[in-house]
């Protein structure tokens, strides 16, 4: 027979009290994923993201995971999933894994909880992940931003590459490197990051729809309104970067 040992020092049951002794049965309720400016995503995409989330955990312990970028579009008109994992260690094998349950591509980053903080603190293409996104526990607070005009600048020569290679890239690739200029703009002017501002910006200082741009429909108008703005932007932050070296 099991022996149950209760406290001597308890509340509420004095020597003597009979007790009934059972199994206690908790079932944990399934959080469902978390959605941040997201008005509404189709069904098989909640459950390619319940089992993208039940791979990670079966893989490696997690603060949180992060589902962002163009999956989170409506439709169907993506390449691959976006997540970040954030956790003490990072697991080997979770995007082969991913792909053989659900028959995606997935591109995985694995940070740990200081280094996630520390991107989201400078680098703006971070924190415009997270204005959209999906995470499996509630997000804290975005971290004050810091402007680092080194790092900023590096992040910057990316975009230079649309117009270098303007005849030879795609619509979906220039789009890319022009929500990057736009977000290091906008990240320098302190304003709000979101897809809706990055993509207003495009319009008011590019002229053009983002349509447009993602269908390669751009000219040598564009091109030239691209460089103007690129150089703007690029002279400003070195300029910045130099008196952030000498004041330091």
């Amino acid at each position: 027979m099991d022996q149950v040992y209760i406290p001597k020092i308890r509340n509420g049951m004095p020597a003597g009290s009979y007790v009934v002794i059972r199994p206690l049965n908790l079932e944990l309720k399934k959080q469902a994923p978390i959605l941040y400016n997201i008005k509404e995503l189709e069904p098989v995409k909640i459950g390619l993201i319940e089992q993208i989330f039940s791979v990670i955990d079966s893989k490696t312990e997690t603060e949180n995971i992060i589902i962002t970028g163009s999956f989170l579009e409506k439709g169907f008109n993506f390449n691959d999933i976006d997540v970040i994992i954030i956790a003490e260690t990072q697991s080997r094998g979770i995007e082969k894994e991913i792909k053989e349950k659900t028959k995606i591509e997935t591109h995985v980053i694995f940070f740990d909880n200081q280094l996630f903080i520390k991107a989201l603190k400078t680098d703006p293409i971070y924190r415009l992940m997270l204005s959209k996104c999906i995470s499996r526990k509630r997000l804290t607070p975005l971290p004050e931003k810091k402007l680092n005009y080194r790092y900023l600048d590096a992040q910057l020569i990316k975009s230079k590459s649309l117009i270098l290679s303007f005849d030879y890239i795609d619509g979906k690739e220039k789009y890319k490197l022009t929500r990057n200029l736009m977000a290091i703009h906008l990240f320098v002017k302190n304003k709000t990051l979101s897809i809706d501002n990055i993509e207003k910006g495009i319009k008011k200082q590019l002229g053009i729809g983002i349509e447009d741009l993602k269908n390669n429909l751009t000219d040598n108008n564009f091109l030239r309104k691209y460089k103007t703005f690129y150089n703007g932007l690029e002279g400003e932050i070195i300029k910045n970067a130099g008196k952030q070296e000498k004041a330091d």
